[in-house]
């Protein structure tokens, strides 16, 4: 991967780059009006980012991730090699403490770590340096792979005609290339299907309306935004076809961990009959939870629901109940893309079959 790294999307800026030895993170949160790039010039500072989902999506925070730790110990590659390897150890663990769903945040440092650790003893600190910034480059680059695959094995659900429903962002700012929900879409779209798109805005961050929206749009995308309440609606005047979202965690029953409101959408599909997909990156199968139950799932700051964007919209010392994710049953999952072919029920084994898959490849 050479300097530069650029989203696939058309008209959709980088998520992140890895430009002259620094990392440059695309600022989220400012979106869609204004386009800020952050040099990250600290643990501290990509672990602020991460939390305050400056960078966020699972596939994106893994990539984000492993250059951040490529940042951190940056000032130290002069050091010994077990000073550096110490500090190496206690910046992963760090990083990793930003956010504790997403488990590609978790994976990503870990195959950082695996990476220091098989590098041949002989090396010093600069050397071990080098290698960590190349197995990041390796990450990114198969981030980019992998979305084009699941869009591969994606891109025939949409069909001429169809009506597409997806929540929050799995999109290419979710990535470092097409999206995962977003990436079969992205192909159909390329192949000329005429199909139209409804976003839910995804309450409270807006992610749906200020990010996918706005890529879709950007794209050419025949894209309309509904609010979240209006799901059920859209569905039952037929308007939806079709049903994919993305997935920060898939526990090895097939339980699936994604942003807040995807169980609802979940529950209203099966309601009405349609197949509901979730675009799973092999990444993100976690394979040693056994069950979405035994996921911690992230509580958030009660100003995100207190108001609404800059305007406060509910009484000062609200008590407010705010998780940033919902399990779906893996029973509400009609299927789950990964770029290794689509892992229909029972999931167990195909989520082992795709693990070995991407061990392999």
């Amino acid at each position: 991967m050479g300097a530069g790294v650029s989203a696939v999307a058309k008209g959709v800026p980088a998520t992140l780059q890895w430009r002259d030895g620094d990392l440059h993170l695309l600022n989220q949160t400012r979106l869609p009006h204004h386009i800020e790039i952050e040099r990250q010039d600290s643990a501290e500072q990509v672990w602020q980012s991460i939390l305050q989902l400056k960078v966020r999506g699972a596939p994106a925070i893994g990539v984000a991730a492993a250059y951040g730790l490529c940042v951190a110990v940056k000032p130290s590659r002069n050091l010994a090699l077990p000073d550096f390897r110490n500090i190496l150890h206690q910046q992963a663990s760090y990083l990793q403490s930003s956010r504790p769903t997403a488990v590609n945040l978790a994976w990503a440092l870990q195959r950082m770590l695996r990476a220091a650790t098989t590098a041949h003893q002989a090396l010093d600190s600069t050397e071990l340096y080098a290698r960590l910034v190349e197995e990041a480059q390796r990450i990114h680059a198969e981030d980019i792979a992998i979305c084009n695959g699941i869009g591969a094995q994606g891109v025939n659900l949409i069909q001429s005609g169809m009506g597409v429903l997806t929540h929050c962002n799995a999109g290419a700012l979710a990535t470092t290339g097409l999206g995962t929900a977003t990436a079969p879409m992205y192909l159909a779209h390329q192949l000329g299907v005429n199909f139209k798109v409804y976003a839910d805005e995804t309450r409270p961050l807006l992610q749906g309306a200020r990010l996918t929206a706005w890529e879709l749009q950007s794209a050419g995308i025949n894209v309309n935004l509904i609010t979240d309440n209006m799901a059920a609606s859209v569905m039952a005047r037929g308007l939806i076809d079709l049903v994919i979202v993305g997935t920060d965690r898939v526990t090895a029953n097939g339980d699936v961990v994604n942003k807040i409101g995807t169980l609802g959408v979940a529950i209203l599909a099966k309601h009405f009959g349609l197949p509901f997909y979730v675009a799973c990156p092999s990444s993100t199968i976690d394979l040693a939870t056994p069950t979405g139950a035994q996921v911690e799932i992230e509580e958030r700051a009660s100003d995100e629901v207190t108001g609404f964007g800059p305007v406060r919209t509910a009484p000062h010392g609200m008590a407010v109940v705010n998780p940033a994710f919902d399990v779906t049953p893996h029973t509400l999952v009609s299927g789950l893309i990964t770029e290794h072919g689509i892992i229909s029920a029972p999931f167990a084994e195909g989520l082992k079959r795709v693990a070995m898959a991407a061990l392999q490849s």
